[in-house]
């Protein structure tokens, strides 16, 4: 697969990652609010924030039916019950664009400087896979793929391993281009990447998948939280 995109078409698109059960929120965390709004409406807002368009992968019927209200495309799993692997084969092959650029729907304090600073990263070095680090442990998302990488990712899928870190490390091992990971602390030390309000980079990778993750994460922005 070529590793360069046509002149007509954004070397990078954006994807929120929504596909997932919500089980243990009890509601489609896509649309559960944080600061009076969806976590897809964040999720998107980093994105664009980013410089990066914003669609929604893996996106369930509810959500779907709010597609007015969160004003991005919808691309749906080939396969449904995939998990965020699905979603992120799904999106690669939907588009054009040599990178995709990926952001869980649960993650909503991740600062768009980081994913800006991670798809510039993926750009200067040809990494297959770019993603960041925090406190030692590497972060599966926010994720900067390049498209040389789905067959590798599809391959993975068929064989029944969907995990999306191993994935990602298999495909770059079979492209010969590394998997980058950077360490946000670094970067942080180096004025490269921040939050406006001051957050601490070990709160950003939180992932809201229950109603006491969101209330935590509520209580450090300091709202309350409900469900549309």
């Amino acid at each position: 697969m070529s590793r360069t995109s046509s002149p007509s078409v954004p070397d990078a698109a954006g994807f929120v990652l929504a596909g997932g059960q919500s089980s243990r929120m009890g509601a489609d965390k896509a649309l559960v609010q944080l600061a009076g709004r969806p976590l897809v409406a964040h999720a998107l807002g980093i994105l664009r924030e980013a410089g990066l368009s914003g669609s929604i992968a893996g996106a369930s019927s509810q959500l779907a039916e709010h597609a007015a209200v969160v004003r991005a495309p919808l691309i749906k799993d080939s396969t449904a019950g995939l998990g965020p692997l699905g979603g992120v084969c799904a999106a690669i092959g939907s588009c054009g664009s040599r990178h995709g650029v990926f952001l869980s729907v649960d993650l909503p304090l991740v600062p768009a400087s980081l994913v800006a600073l991670l798809l510039d990263h993926a750009r200067t070095t040809g990494a297959a896979v770019t993603v960041a680090s925090v406190n030692g442990f590497a972060q599966t998302f926010p994720a900067v793929v390049d498209r040389a990488a789905l067959p590798a990712l599809e391959s993975a899928l068929t064989e029944g391993n969907r995990g999306c870190f191993a994935a990602f490390q298999d495909a770059a091992r079979r492209l010969a281009f590394p998997l980058s990971i950077l360490p946000v602390e670094m970067l942080v030390q180096c004025g490269q990447i921040a939050r406006s309000d001051g957050l601490p980079p070990a709160f950003w990778f939180q992932n809201l998948n229950t109603p006491g993750e969101l209330g935590r994460a509520e209580a450090q922005l300091g709202f309350r939280h409900s469900v549309i």
